[in-house]
């Protein structure tokens, strides 16, 4: 019998096979029956059980030698937290250009007004993100249509160059926008400050224009993505797509949309219940629905792959970093402890700052449970105040009762906003969680793709990362 003691590791079972899975995301694809022989020290096959104890899932001695590289490993796994807030999102207006059949942000119309932010309150907001501690910080802007509101834009911008002229930090600007009238002017601002824009595309005409709400949507998206091209260049504009109940029905055909578009990816995204698609009348039946449109969309995305493309999933090429790499990732909604104001603020057009971009839209059906304080507050009362440290008591799911015994924890991440809209609780309860069951299937059909098809699959997987 070895003499070993275990090292914190779990385990889920997938196509006939135990996948033991550690607390920095290594994991071990093995027979079933391993882990009992684990438990009970009688394994006989010596490469087993070197994998074991040189992938921290077993040890020789009860400190082991190489304890300061395993520390090393978890800080890094953790380095989200050493950058504090990095992304800072100014919600400069609700007004907007288009009518959303979904939208999550409670939209107006363009005409609308008292629903943008001051100039005041911009200077306040930025004067605030410049005292996070982060070398690097990322001023998106939001609305609404932000580009709607280019003087706001220009404003905060400026501010923010004048302040780093002290402070010297690393500024990025994102621009949300859905590109239906990208102006010269604004263009010509995005190319003198490096702006990157973001823009929305949901599929084909027939979905884009049915989701938003505008028979030339699909149209002006598509030549506001050009302009801005041939202005900025490609690499400084990106896209997102929304999964509708109509698009369900579609992956192959959204997924060829993106690549005859001349993108490298696509960011398959579900619906979240906030805004207008809060009113979806059966959400586990979407939840089920999209897991299904999410795995066909992915397989298809493989096969085009193997014919010498390259084009990746984002949301799996998240994950799979997670998996596949010792490093950790930006993406807030799969951060533990949670990503909301750990690594993103929001300031709304309002003068109120609130925990994330969901704690705002929140916020427009008059649930303020998120609202840390206005943009005149003190930075320390804001980040510190008693709405943060209630929400720090549920942070990590590594201590969250349904998630702290989950095998694949370490790829998920605490959502304290998301529980609190759909269950009444920020702790939430897993066995009904819907986000919990999307998050867990995709993670397990991501396993099951790599024990299957590993020789196939793991190749474009370590492409997707890099």
């Amino acid at each position: 019998m070895r003499k070993y003691a275990l090292l914190p590791f779990n385990f889920i079972t997938i196509l006939n096979h135990e996948i033991l899975i550690n607390e920095l995301g290594d994991f071990i694809i093995t027979p079933i029956g391993t882990v009992q022989k684990i438990l009970s020290h009688s394994i006989s096959d010596e490469d087993l059980y070197k994998t074991l104890v040189s992938n921290f899932f077993v040890t020789e001695e009860i400190l082991p030698s190489l304890l300061d590289i395993y520390a090393s490993r978890l800080r890094t796994k953790k380095g989200f937290l050493d950058d504090k807030t990095s992304l800072h999102i100014f919600v400069l207006t609700l007004r907007c250009n288009q009518n959303c059949i979904y939208c999550q942000a409670s939209s107006q119309e363009e005409t609308s007004k008292h629903c943008s932010m001051s100039l005041e309150d911009m200077t306040a907001s930025v004067q605030m993100m410049f005292h996070s501690p982060s070398p690097n910080l990322t001023m998106e802007f939001q609305g609404g249509e932000p580009s709607l509101e280019i003087d706001l834009i220009r404003h905060g911008i400026e501010t923010a160059e004048e302040i780093n002229k002290e402070k010297n930090r690393k500024l990025t600007y994102v621009l949300c926008t859905n590109c239906r009238k990208l102006s010269d002017d604004m263009l010509e601002l995005c190319k003198q400050y490096n702006i990157l824009i973001s823009t929305s595309l949901d599929g084909p005409s027939y979905i884009h224009n049915k989701n938003r709400g505008r028979e030339d949507s699909y149209e002006k998206t598509i030549a506001g993505i050009n302009k801005a091209r041939a202005v900025l260049g490609n690499e400084f504009v990106s896209a997102l797509m929304t999964t509708s109940e109509l698009a369900l029905d579609y992956p192959k055909e959204i997924v060829d949309e993106y690549v005859s578009d001349g993108f490298n990816g696509i960011f398959l995204r579900a619906l979240n219940p906030y805004g207008l698609a809060a009113q979806n009348e059966d959400w586990k039946r979407y939840n089920q629905r999209f897991i299904s449109f999410y795995k066909t969309a992915v397989d298809y995305i493989i096969e085009i792959n193997k014919h010498g493309i390259f084009f990746r999933e984002e949301y799996a090429s998240i994950i799979l970093r997670k998996m596949l790499t010792p490093y950790t990732t930006g993406f807030v909604d799969l951060q533990s402890p949670a990503g909301t104001i750990n690594s993103v603020i929001v300031y709304n057009y309002d003068g109120y700052v609130y925990a994330s971009d969901e704690s705002r839209m929140l916020a427009e059906i008059h649930d303020y449970s998120f609202r840390l304080g206005k943009v005149t507050d003190k930075y320390e009362d804001v980040f510190c105040g008693s709405v943060a440290k209630r929400m720090g008591k549920i942070w990590a799911n590594e201590a969250l009762a349904g998630c702290s015994s989950c095998p694949i924890k370490v790829y998920c991440g605490a959502d304290p906003v998301r529980h609190h809209s759909t269950q009444g609780d920020m702790y939430g309860f897993r066995p009904t969680s819907l986000v919990c069951e999307k998050n867990k299937a995709i993670i397990e059909y991501l396993f099951s793709l790599i024990v299957e098809r590993g020789d196939e699959v793991l190749p474009i997987f370590r492409r997707w990362v890099k």
